[in-house]
């Protein structure tokens, strides 16, 4: 065939293949907002607002364009998600095409002179993108309002504009498609810097078509230009410009007296000069290479001028304004990230620079400093005292390539790379009491029974007195290839192309997150038995397996391309590296991460789905020379279309499709509506999952505007609190009487306590009057002063430190306010308490929590205060966790106090039934309860909130005898969150308790049965496993078998005749397996209310029997301990002491249930042994 005839074979097959991949994702997006960033996009894009940094203006600007077509606020999501869905369709397209230009370098396309060649050449093309069509990761990408589908988009336009640029380089009008490249990479700022990563492999196609003769130096310098050209692209020309807008804006306005945006103005029209007279200066001169580069640089620049969206909308003060990069100055620091812990990549501090304290040489480094505008001087001030303003690491735990780096994940690096060494300072090398305690831990280092966590706690505490080691260059590197490349890109990498285990987080053991492929015989040498699955396993949608199908012929692909050609060949590999593995060492990932990373290396996936394709017409080529049939190539395409992307799309399908799935959007609705209506309610948020799915509801939907959402996190920047203080659709500002000067950057960042008046408790108002004040007697130099030292010893910032001399706060009760604003019921006057003491930590307190106090100190009660939840931090909820009453999802801040429950620490606030079961009965469930939704791990850890405290508001119910709406919300919880989708059994315990309280045998029953089968069938599969696959999972073992045991114990403290003996028995018998994780002892002394559980069931001879087996383990451990002497006895007093309590009660449940001679043994047997103990002992 020709070129025409190429040509239109090649678009026909490229847009069947465009609507196969569109109506695929179309058939699957999701309907509405998800979860994660996908809320908050959606919210930025639909309304040209300001996301997290580092920004996607492009990707927004687009969405924008997208919504316009949505009938209704709710239809916006839909719309917006489609973008992904149009980008990923059209990826799929720039795929194939790529596909076959290359197999146009390889074959003479003369020689596919029929129907049936150019099907076979075609449809290989089409093979390798539906892999990428219908793979894990893309998928993933392609069905909701992220970045990735788009960026993945402008990746695959890039590297398909780069095969044309080389194909028609050297000609007249070849460098067109460089000039368009430029363009590209300008726009991928405006969305996500993947695209970027295909400089290399570009640079490399250049090399390989003007130096035809290949040499070792030559590919040497080929690559290390081409990567320099990327970070002078990434790391220099972007982040110049931006700070010559910034500097110059400064420098006219501070030096020239000129208005605020004169020095922008100035620079751009610089800018502007320099490329005009640069291309005419270049093209009279005939310098046809130096003017193109120019161009090309110009062309990145107009790209890149999509993120001129931001500063322009950051000065509109839209409602959602991440950074409010109002100006040059700003905008660099949000495209640097600033915002974000700082990361460094071959030289930097490790983890253990936490137990080091400051540098001996250097203890403090500058800040950057930050300019504002000053409105009454018409100039712009440095707000912070920048210069020493950071505390430095210790050069002592520096090195190279820092793997092992964030002190907030030190507990799980040692559990990988092993404990650090350390040894006692010299100093303390006399001290008894410390060199025993470090002994001690030595011991049970060698023993084996510390995890990452008890060194980290230990090194915490003890840093001051030991001499601690950074971690080893090796273990660094065993780190960067076990972890951030075994784990976090090869398990990645064979979800897409072997297969996958399940939708659980992995955490690095064989249950969770790992590669499969379906072959049983393999997947078991890894992971253990696969022939005897526990139902979940099995039924886990996420469970897919592809047989290592896609695997083999991707590898056959790059067989296949290394052998006919080598130049492509290293493209191919250096586009597949640098979107793979080079970008694991760039992330510098910690373990674990809050969600598996893997749609990040789309891009990666993308380059081995081109092998995929390569390796099809490979195969049909080889084939054909031993199946003479002139049919034999469309059979053998079909059949590698049905091994591949077909089963691929059967596999995924089902938990790729998110179509008619609302848990997200419900969730966020449940949230505000479980909020007090049109009263300035304020919820403070914690995380992503809430903070973004509200914002999203608030913002597109219009839904609960009333409601002022508060971010933690967020508030301690200056940025935020100006925001929060302004009014945002219904809801008013915050309360606070800090104004901007008192919390500028640098400012107020923290504040600490120096014990001064301890003994006196603080009004919260003086308290805020006092850390807002800029006295002297406020900061940290007056208290050097006074104790006569030199205060010159520390920086300025330091100095300047506000302080706060007692930690014992008042927060008085306005009670006139809490009725009138509904806060409390009128009912419960009376519980009301005057006031609220809290105490705050001896250390510090951060901005954020400074503003949430000054909030408590100026709402005086006014206004409704709520909370996410999600945390347990006393801070999270201002120290105020006994003054709280859960509401629906949320807790209200109210002035009665409800002591913790002694049980669970967890549960807090009251309930006020009434109230709460109005809002239960009121909340959106979307279509949680369809079974034909696939409910991904987001919406089942949902489900804990959501059982949790319908559990708790039954339990009230039924206290105050009102079954009927108790069994109305335990019928609701069970109808809206069906147990085989949501998971979490051990959440529907407290259910079947509802259920026996209200005398719903049967339905108490039914639960019980269902969720002991699950568990039942999970120990059946450990116990089917080899100790050495048992040993890791241990833990996970023994969590489960007392999960099971919570279950059973409710029937036995319910007295349930009717099957408790059969639940037993089957308890029994799951567990008996695992009795070497507990040892004879622990185990079978567990089982003593199971004793009790027999007796129920009249099963007086099992009762017995297991009763003997337990005595006999008291009488041993007792024996044991009878034959110490009384000096050593003293030593164990409270284990022996314990073990006779526990002995007393198994002999009362005996005693209590059984009249035959055994209780009368028993009991004798019981004295007997007392009497080995002297009354020393036994008192």
């Amino acid at each position: 065939m020709d070129n025409k005839v190429f040509a239109k074979w090649n678009n026909l097959f490229g847009y069947g293949l465009f609507f196969v991949a569109l109506l695929t994702f179309g058939i699957t997006v999701e309907p509405t907002a998800s979860f994660w960033d996908c809320a908050e996009y959606i919210a930025t894009s639909a309304k040209l607002q300001v996301g997290h940094p580092p920004g996607a203006p492009l990707f927004q600007m687009m969405g924008a364009f997208f919504s316009i077509f949505a009938s209704s606020p709710d239809q916006i999501a839909l719309m917006v998600n489609f973008m992904s869905v149009i980008s990923s369709a059209t990826t799929v397209l720039f795929l194939f095409w790529s596909i076959t230009l290359l197999l146009k370098k390889i074959y003479n396309i003369k020689s596919f002179d029929n129907s049936i060649k150019r099907i076979s050449f075609f449809g290989s093309a089409s093979i390798g993108s539906l892999a990428f069509c219908f793979s894990d990761s893309f998928w993933f990408n392609a069905v909701e309002a992220e970045v990735y589908a788009m960026a993945t988009c402008l990746m695959s336009i890039m590297f398909w504009v780069s095969l044309k640029w080389e194909s028609e380089m050297n000609t007249p009008r070849g460098d067109r498609w460089l000039v368009l490249i430029s363009f590209l990479i300008g726009l991928c700022f405006g969305v996500h810097f993947m695209a970027l990563l295909t400089i290399p492999a570009m640079g490399m196609l250049y090399y390989f078509k003007n130096y035809r003769k290949v040499t070792l130096k030559g590919f040497i310098l080929a690559n290390l230009i081409s990567v320099a050209i990327l970070l002078f692209i990434f790391k220099l020309l972007l982040p110049s410009t931006l700070a010559f807008f910034g500097n110059s804006e400064v420098f006219f306005v501070n030096n020239f007296g000129l208005p605020f945006n004169s020095g922008t103005i100035i620079a751009g029209l610089v800018i502007i000069a320099f490329f005009y007279y640069a291309l005419r200066y270049t093209h009279k001169k005939n310098w046809v290479n130096i003017n193109t580069a120019v161009l090309c640089t110009l062309f990145i620049l107009v790209g890149f001028a999509s993120w001129i969206m931001i500063p322009i909308r950051a000065n509109a003060n839209t409602v959602i304004n991440e950074n409010a990069p109002s100006d040059a100055r700003l905008l660099l620091a949000y495209y640097n990230l600033e915002q974000y812990p700082e990361t460094k990549l071959f030289y930097g501090p490790m983890f253990s620079d936490i137990y080091s304290g400051q540098d001996e040489n250097e203890p403090f480094i500058d800040d950057k400093p930050k300019y504002e505008r000053d409105l009454k001087t018409g100039k712009y001030i440095i707000v912070n005292h920048w210069e020493k303003a950071k505390i430095n690491s210790n050069s002592k735990h520096k090195g190279f390539l820092p793997r092992l780096w964030s002190p907030e994940h030190a507990g799980n690096y040692i559990n990988f790379t092993g404990p650090l060494d350390f040894k006692i300072n010299s100093s303390y090398r006399n001290n008894d009491q410390l060199k025993s305690r470090v002994e001690t831990f030595r011991n049970d280092s060698e023993e084996g029974v510390l995890s990452g966590k008890d060194y980290d706690d230990f090194f915490k505490k003890l840093s001051p007195y030991l001499d601690i080691e950074k971690p080893s260059f090796m273990s660094n590197l065993q780190f960067l290839f076990e972890f951030q490349m075994g784990y976090m890109y090869w398990r990645y990498f064979m979800w897409n192309f072997a297969g996958r285990q399940n939708d659980f987080q992995g955490n690095y053991d064989n249950l969770k997150g790992n590669w499969i492929s379906g072959i049983k015989s393999i997947d078991s040498i890894r992971l253990g038995n696969q022939s005897e699955l526990d139902d979940d396993s099995l039924n886990n949608k996420a469970r897919n397996t592809y047989f290592f199908l896609p695997l083999i012929l991707g590898l056959i692909g790059l067989y296949f391309l290394l052998k006919k050609n080598l130049k492509l060949s290293w493209v191919l590999l250096l586009l597949f590296l640098f979107t793979g593995l080079a970008l694991k060492v760039y992330l510098n990932e910690r373990p674990f991460e809050p969600r598996e990373r893997d749609y990040a290396l789309v891009g990666s996936f993308y380059v081995f789905c081109i092998w995929i394709g390569l390796g099809a017409i490979f195969l049909i080529e080889e084939l054909k020379k031993y199946v003479k049939n002139k049919w034999s190539q469309p059979i053998i395409l079909l059949m590698l279309f049905f091994s591949v992307p077909f089963l691929m799309a059967y596999q995924n399908w089902d938990d790729h499709d998110r179509s008619n799935r609302y848990t997200a959007q419900s969730i966020a609705k449940s949230y505000l509506q479980s909020i007090q209506e049109n009263v300035g309610a304020m919820i403070f948020t914690i995380g992503d999952n809430d903070t973004f799915a509200l914002w999203y509801a608030q913002d597109i939907e219009g839904f609960r505007t009333d409601v002022r959402t508060i971010n933690t996190s967020l508030l301690a920047t200056d940025w935020y609190i100006d925001q929060m203080k302004r009014k945002t659709y219904e809801s008013e500002p915050i309360p606070s009487q800090l104004t901007h000067n008192l919390y500028a950057y640098g400012t107020r960042d923290y504040i600490r306590h120096q014990s001064l008046i301890d003994s006196v408790r603080w009004d919260v108002k003086d308290f805020i009057n006092w850390v807002g004040s800029d006295h002297p007697r406020t900061k940290y130099r007056n208290l050097i002063e006074q104790s006569g030292s030199d205060p010159n010893f520390l920086p300025k910032s330091q100095l300047e430190t506000v302080f706060y001399p007692t930690n014992k706060i008042r927060v008085n009760v306005n009670k006139e306010n809490v009725l009138k604003s509904g806060l409390v019921k009128p009912e419960d006057e009376d519980k009301i308490v005057p006031y609220i003491d809290i105490d705050l930590p001896k250390s510090g307190i951060t901005k954020n929590q400074l503003l949430m106090l000054d909030i408590i100190a100026n709402n005086e009660w006014k206004r409704p205060i709520y909370f996410t939840g999600g945390s347990y931090d006393d801070s999270e909820y201002i120290w105020m966790k006994k003054y709280l009453q859960l509401e629906g999802l949320v807790y209200k801040l109210v002035p009665i106090k409800t002591e913790l429950a002694k049980y669970n620490p967890y549960i807090m606030g009251r309930i006020d039934s009434d109230l709460m079961y109005k809002i239960v009965n009121e909340w959106e469930w979307g279509n949680s309860d369809d079974p034909h939704i696939y409910h991904d791990p987001e919406t089942r850890k949902n489900s804990i909130s959501y059982r949790s405290n319908m559990a708790r508001l039954a339990e009230i119910l039924i206290e105050k005898n009102e079954f009927e709406k108790a069994e109305n919300v335990v019928d609701l919880a069970l109808e809206k969150m069906p147990i085989d989708k949501y998971g979490f059994y051990s959440l529907l315990v407290p259910f079947i308790d509802n259920y026996y309280k209200m005398s719903k045998f049967e339905k108490a029953r039914k639960l019980s049965d269902r969720i002991a089968y699950k568990y039942f069938d999970k120990l059946e599969y450990f116990a089917s496993l080899s100790p050495n696959f048992q040993y890791p999972i241990g833990e996970e073992i023994i969590t489960e078998i007392e999960r099971y045991r919570a279950l059973v114990e409710a029937s036995v403290v319910n007295k349930d005749k009717e099957n408790i003996s059969l639940t037993i028995d089957k308890f029994i018998s799951a567990s008996t397996p695992f009795i070497y994780l507990y040892g004879d002892f622990e185990y079978y002394t567990t089982l003593t209310d199971f004793v009790e559980g027999y007796y129920i069931g009249n099963n007086i001879d099992k009762a017995q029997d297991l009763a003997e087996k337990v005595i006999n383990q008291y009488k041993s451990r007792l024996n044991l301990y009878s034959q110490l002497k009384e000096e050593s006895q003293l030593i164990y007093i409270d284990r022996i002491k314990s073990d006779i309590m526990d002995y007393n009660y198994l002999i009362q449940i005996i005693l209590n249930n059984d009249n035959s001679d055994f209780s009368k043994s028993s009991e004798a047997d019981y004295d007997d042994l007392l009497k080995l103990f002297t009354e020393k002992i036994k008192s």
